[in-house]
């Protein structure tokens, strides 16, 4: 939620809330308008650091967690994000990358060196 606004109760009914958000995988805009008496659903985000591994030809990372569990389910993220991953990698940098994870969505989100 990036911005939120109440306005005066009207003549037949509640309170609205106006709220604006961007979505954490996409950065779209999303805008809704709701009595200020209902709740609102609200996502479990999750947050993890994995080292990287690999890159695999298929754009397929392989990762390890801090429990030297590997997976090999993670995609190559678009953009220059994507580039910046496959170029540190191939230059022999040790680093983590961020990984996102809401409502069966993962995805990942940044990079960082270790020391």
């Amino acid at each position: 939620i990036v911005e939120m606004s109440t306005s005066k109760t009207g003549k037949h009914g509640h309170a609205k809330v106006h709220m604006v958000g961007i979505d954490i995988f996409t950065s779209k805009k999303y805008e809704d308008i709701c009595p200020s008496t209902h709740n609102m659903d609200v996502p479990v985000v999750q947050r993890k650091d994995y080292q990287l591994v690999d890159v695999l030809d298929d754009g397929t990372l392989s990762v390890m967690d801090d429990d030297g569990n590997t997976r090999d389910d993670l995609n190559l993220p678009p953009g220059d994000l994507g580039k910046d991953i496959k170029d540190r990698f191939e230059k022999g940098e040790t680093f983590t990358v961020t990984v996102i994870k809401a409502m069966g969505e993962e995805q990942i989100t940044g990079t960082k060196t270790l020391s």
